[in-house]
């Protein structure tokens, strides 16, 4: 069953049919397009979401991520980023493969429909020229005939008629004779143009027009077809980054569960343990015995007791650390009171010609102290070059951490010596490279920096000493190339000798020698698998396949990319969402 046979009459229900179909493509279009706007719209508000909780860089909270809950969350916005990215891509791949392909497959069949009803209007305009022609050459058949069946008629009645002359008889049959040739002729005419009507209308009915229907019908069902596809599509794009979402599902699932409530309070003992001990009892301090005296020692009363003098300094502040040092230790305990005068003796010498000022003034020194809160003790202070205004162990810490900060700048100097001497040395030997001398102020300057170094670093090893802990904890085997290109072996004081002679009096820095000759890969810090093909076409970016197991050089810092290695050595960055991270712990 097809179009062209069984709708051969139903030139108007195709013409609709096929519109509407069109009608449906451009509908379809327009709701996937906003299908489209709605996925851009909700992956750019994840997006805002997560730069709005995101810590910034050098902020407090990016400080606090070295807690396993704080990290945690973060990692749960760097899936949720990646999240975002998986809705972007969904948008766009609708765009790209639904859309605009079915906006120019629409195009392609507008044109071709258009092109069919236009075949099949010119069909039927040459029929119906055909058939004014055919109801012309009728119309003057019937009038010819009508004039020679006139003329015959007149013909015979002249024939008749006793009163007409010959001639007159003659005459009229010769009309009579030229008016049925005429009809003859135009029968023989409306015979042909019925004829040819009869063709052109069963070319018409069973030829073109059923040709015609048939391929608007294969269009239609091509049209179907793509549609079909399309709506096929608009599942499949969603289905196709499934994966990677449960991915990134699965990751902020796995953040939750990497928190670790006893490490994270592990972390914060040990970021502000302060190493103080804790303060002792105060001691009882007996002022009472200065006021023992006998009434001739003063004309003035003795106070009813020591409560009534505590009242006039009740507002008086106590610090419990002293106003020089924040960190001395608490509670200095007070001066010994005075030994009482033995009875009807005379006065002791601190009491002066007032014993009872002195009273006063002890007892006042013995107010309680009052201490609102833990707010009080802790004052803002000067920061210092050896970390004094640090608690003892935070202080530790941080000249341990300064320690290792001039060991990496020494050796990196170091390097820079040794390199200049070496290419001194060549220059030496080969004239035409460059001129040795231009090496000098280099040289020179390296040593001065090494020099300073040196002695920053053994400055700090002494603060740390006296701090509680190691004095020696880096040493470098300093050895740089003087002018000549001989080697020279320093000392943390600054004096030098030959490589040959080395005077044992001198530290030699000996830890670090062989661990920064020249510069190793960063080491792994875990692995991971690949779950998806990725071509790596950008770059800095790496290609790998689905299976493929790398080395984890560095870890997303909030952007979607890890950086990786293959056995190979070489390195490149990858989405972070595509692959399976298993890090060292």
């Amino acid at each position: 069953m097809d179009w062209g046979t069984d709708l051969w009459d139903q030139y108007d229900i195709i013409e609709k049919h096929t519109q509407s179909g069109l009608d449906l493509v451009e509908k379809y279009v327009k709701f996937v397009k906003e299908r489209t706007e709605i996925e851009q719209s909700y992956a750019k508000q994840l997006r805002n979401l997560t730069k709005k909780y995101s810590p910034k860089r050098g902020s407090k909270e990016e400080q606090e991520c070295r807690f396993s809950n704080h990290q945690s969350f973060l990692d749960a916005l760097n899936e949720m980023n990646d999240y975002a990215g998986q809705r972007e891509l969904i948008a766009e791949n609708m765009m790209m493969n639904i859309c605009i392909e079915l906006t120019k497959y629409l195009q392609d069949l507008k044109q071709e429909r258009k092109t069919h009803l236009s075949e099949a209007k010119k069909a039927q305009q040459s029929l119906e020229s055909t058939y004014k022609q055919l109801d012309c050459s009728k119309k003057r058949f019937e009038r010819e005939w009508r004039e020679a069946e006139k003329a015959n008629q007149h013909a015979e009645k002249t024939d008749l008629d006793i009163n007409a002359t010959k001639a007159d008889v003659e005459k009229a049959k010769q009309q009579a004779h030229m008016r049925s040739h005429v009809a003859e002729e135009c029968k023989n005419d409306y015979a042909a143009q019925l004829q040819k009507y009869n063709k052109e209308q069963s070319q018409f009915y069973f030829t073109d027009m059923p040709l015609i229907f048939n391929r608007l019908q294969d269009m239609d069902e091509r049209r179907v077809q793509k549609l079909a596809h399309g709506y096929v599509l608009f599942s499949d794009t969603e289905k196709h980054v499934m994966p990677i979402i449960g991915k990134c599902l699965d990751g902020i699932s796995r953040a939750g569960s990497n928190v670790n409530e006893r490490n994270d309070s592990l972390a914060l003992i040990e970021q502000h343990k302060s190493g103080f001990e804790r303060p002792s009892d105060l001691e009882f301090e007996d002022y009472s015995q200065g006021i023992n005296r006998t009434s001739s020692e003063s004309s003035l009363s003795t106070p009813k007791g020591p409560l009534d003098l505590l009242g006039k300094n009740k507002s008086k502040p106590f610090w419990l650390f002293s106003k020089k040092s924040k960190f001395s230790s608490p509670l200095t305990p007070f001066s010994t009171p005075p030994a009482p005068s033995p009875a009807n003796g005379p006065p002791s010498p601190k009491f002066g010609r007032d014993p009872l000022s002195y009273c006063l003034k002890e007892i006042n020194k013995t107010v309680k102290p009052r201490i609102s809160s833990f707010r009080t003790l802790r004052r803002t202070p000067t920061a210092t070059e050896d970390f004094g205004h640090l608690p003892p162990e935070q202080r530790r810490k941080r000249l341990q951490q300064k320690i290792e900060e001039l060991g990496k700048e020494l050796q990196k100097e170091m390097d820079q010596s040794e390199a200049l001497g070496k290419m001194k040395d060549v220059y030496e030997k080969n004239p035409q490279m460059g001129d040795p001398t231009s090496l000098a102020p280099q040289i020179n300057q390296t040593t001065q920096n090494m020099e300073r170094l040196r002695g920053e670093l053994s400055k700090y090893e002494n603060w740390l000493t006296e701090a509680g802990g190691r004095g020696d904890t880096l040493r470098y085997s300093s050895q740089s190339f003087n002018n000549n290109g001989a080697h020279d072996t320093y000392s943390p004081d600054g004096a030098h000798s030959d490589e040959g002679t080395p005077d044992p009096s001198h530290a030699i820095y000996a830890e670090f020698d062989d661990d920064f000759e020249e510069e190793e890969l960063t080491a792994p810090i875990g692995q991971c698998t690949a779950l998806y093909n990725f071509p790596g076409s950008s770059e800095g970016t790496i290609a790998m396949q689905e299976g493929e197991v790398l080395s984890v050089v560095e870890e997303d810092k909030g952007d979607g990319w890890t950086r990786v290695r293959r056995s190979n050595g070489d390195e490149g960055y990858i989405p972070t969402s595509y692959v399976s991270l298993a890090l060292n712990k």
